[in-house]
């Protein structure tokens, strides 16, 4: 296939300047009017994506902050992707990158909101793994459909009715896992928890009674028999539930 000629390409680029932003100039020889119903469907269609996609923000923010928003990400913001599913994540990035112009909790509003979906229709498959394996002599496996994740706000307490000033002193950790039955579960995590997935979470080539020996030492408790005894009982909870899914080779 030919390449456009120039005349062609200054006319796609001027027809999408000013569909981002109608103070761009029209593009020679097409009505006003036709561009202006293109104009807003674009922009709506953007905004209906962003808003189906981000439910708690959107409800959040105020409608001139809502709208605010979607325009400026519509006018400002170029994807890098075609795919309706990835536009949540290009808005997370230009919330990330433009942080200084909004609510500093917004872009972890958006990344915690987002992580629902992304477990909704995450396909990761397990590797090889025992089910049944021993948690502490063999290396346990976390579930791919398990993710320990630490905000600096309190992302799952911001709403229309709770919209912090100053973040708190501790990080929110919370577990977002998928079960065999396809439901999304949300759970606060304690620090040992969080510490413990990120063991696994980092895929580490050690058993579980090295994976607790080593949360010891961070802890300050090597050989404490209360804080082994705990770990042990949390690996095991979290078999049961389904996020660690059983034990691998390494």
């Amino acid at each position: 296939m030919s390449k456009p000629d120039d005349s062609v390409r200054d006319q796609q680029f001027a027809f999408a300047a000013h569909l981002r932003d109608a103070s761009n100039p029209l593009p020679p020889g097409i009505e006003p009017r036709r561009m202006a119903v293109y104009r807003e469907l674009f922009r709506n269609t953007i905004e209906s994506l962003l808003a189906a996609n981000f439910p708690v923000t959107r409800k959040t923010l105020s409608d001139d902050e809502w709208n605010a928003l979607v325009d400026a990400f519509h006018r400002e913001h170029r994807c890098t992707t075609p795919l309706f599913i990835e536009v949540a994540q290009e808005f997370i990035g230009y919330l990330a990158d433009n942080e200084a112009r909004h609510a500093p909790w917004l872009p972890e509003l958006a990344h915690y909101e987002w992580m629902e979906l992304r477990a909704q229709i995450d396909d990761a498959v397990a590797p090889p793994h025992d089910p049944e394996g021993d948690l502490l002599r063999g290396i346990p496996l976390l579930s791919p459909q398990a993710w320990p994740l630490a905000y600096t706000w309190p992302v799952d307490r911001i709403g229309p009715t709770h919209r912090p000033d100053a973040p708190p002193a501790s990080p929110t950790l919370i577990l977002i896992r998928r079960d065999a039955g396809m439901q999304v579960h949300f759970a606060a995590l304690s620090p040992l928890a969080f510490r413990l997935l990120q063991y696994l979470q980092a895929g580490e080539t050690v058993d579980g009674k090295g994976i607790i020996d080593a949360l010891a030492s961070e802890a300050g408790l090597p050989g404490d028999d209360a804080f082994i005894h705990e770990a042990r009982a949390m690996l095991h909870r979290l078999r049961e539930e389904g996020t660690v899914i059983g034990t691998c080779n390494g």
